[in-house]
């Protein structure tokens, strides 16, 4: 582990963190439990953060879960929905923690998840990416060069000094897009995020992608449906059923494993 490695330990979980882009490894997951508290109403729950005693029902949405990814890999979750795909990318972008297990991540993570989520609508769509870029912590030098580059492959013209209140989901959608992948990250997390607006700016996305791996030696992680998509981007795969990785490999083998289970 690097000297500069952030250890957080919450209850029976390691999270180890730090930007050293020269490790080769990017990613693990070692026995990783994800549990969630299900409970009947809000009421319910509200009771509980007081009386940690009240019933409630519970759900493993990675159970045991374990999986190395190489620096400059390119990896592919396969799973039916609810197998704790998303989740483990969640864990990976820090949006929420394990239960118990080691997860360890080395280099600088950029999402295509939820890609409208945290704009501030009140804010036009420049002031957003003026603010996404202080809070990545670039200069005003790096920003310089970026905002740019972000303005123009969002495709919004005139509207990127409008306020986002005004813009479709599909716009908000866009300029998450153009922001998440301008960014150049050392590792870059995909949910289902290609299809971004009409078809000719979905290809588009898909094109910056595949440059960003060629170019920029950048590990990938990726999940989707379309086993076609993963055959194109995806160099290995895993396929996890409940919470569980159960098999793992070349891309071809690994969707040919999941079309069979």
């Amino acid at each position: 582990m690097s000297s500069d490695a952030n250890e957080t330990r919450i209850g029976d979980a390691v999270i180890i963190r730090d930007e050293d882009a020269a490790n080769p490894i990017a990613v693990r997951f070692e026995h990783v439990r994800k549990t969630y508290k299900l409970f009947r109403n809000d009421k319910q729950r509200l009771v509980a953060t007081f009386f940690p005693g009240i019933h409630c029902d519970t759900v493993n949405a990675s159970d045991d879960l374990s999986f190395t990814v190489g620096r400059g890999e390119s990896l592919a979750l396969l799973g039916d929905n609810g197998a704790g795909k998303s989740t483990a990318l969640k864990m990976i972008t820090g949006v929420c923690f394990p239960t118990s297990g080691t997860v360890e991540v080395h280099g600088r993570v950029s999402a295509l998840l939820e890609l409208s989520a945290g704009f501030d609508m009140k804010l036009t769509g420049m002031e957003n990416i003026d603010m996404r870029c202080q809070l990545w912590g670039l200069s005003k030098e790096e920003s310089a060069v970026l905002i740019p580059e972000i303005v123009e492959f969002s495709e919004l013209g005139r509207y990127i000094d409008q306020p986002m209140r005004t813009y479709s989901s599909g716009m908000r959608a866009r300029l998450g897009f153009a922001f998440a992948s301008s960014i150049r990250p050392d590792i870059l997390v995909v949910d289902e995020a290609l299809s971004v607006g009409d078809r000719k700016f979905a290809k588009k996305c898909r094109e910056r992608v595949r440059g960003i791996m060629d170019k920029e030696n950048v590990t990938v992680l990726f999940v989707t449906h379309s086993t076609n998509m993963a055959r194109e981007f995806c160099e290995k795969g895993i396929v996890i059923q409940h919470g569980r990785s159960v098999f793992g490999g070349g891309i071809t083998d690994a969707i040919e494993y999941y079309e069979k289970h």
